[in-house]
């Protein structure tokens, strides 16, 4: 007898994505990535597929359906993937230096500390600190300073 019930999954097509026309989906493709992207809508942490929907004049599912077969993930997923590059971006870069970790899962629109550990880990591999002491011991001329400089006193 099997310890484990072990069947394969049969990955069933959700029967509205059928009833979305290619045409409409890469007419609704280009909308999508023109609000998430260009308006920078992933920042928002508020921005969801709901309110994504009502900014094209569509329905959830339609977004749902776009996003799923333009993109191959979940609207949630789709977000969080550039929300990730931007924060790859600011994690190494000498401006940001001085913030914390969570500070840059908030700037990128993470709703907080753990959702943002949770979709970077699942991207990279790795957390995002590692990631950025990683990258500052690849490129040790841009090194992070530990604490930042302490201020002047004014005479």
């Amino acid at each position: 007898m099997a310890k484990y019930n072990i069947t394969e999954t049969k990955q069933k097509e959700a029967h509205y994505r059928s009833l979305v026309s290619p045409k409409v989906m890469d007419e609704m493709k280009e909308k999508i990535l023109r609000v998430i992207v260009m308006e920078e809508k992933y920042k928002d942490k508020n921005y969801s597929a709901k309110k994504l929907a009502e900014d094209l004049g569509t329905n959830t599912r339609y977004i749902s359906a776009v996003v799923n077969v333009r993109f191959h993930m979940n609207y949630t997923s789709f977000v969080n993937k550039f929300r990730i590059e931007e924060a790859m971006a600011i994690l190494i870069d000498r401006r940001y230096q001085h913030l914390t970790v969570e500070e840059v899962g908030n700037m990128v629109g993470f709703a907080n500390r753990q959702s943002f550990y949770a979709s970077f880990f699942k991207v990279m591999n790795m957390t995002p600190r590692a990631y950025r002491i990683q990258q500052f011991e690849q490129h040790p001329a841009e090194k992070v300073q530990k604490k930042s400089p302490k201020k002047e006193k004014l005479k």
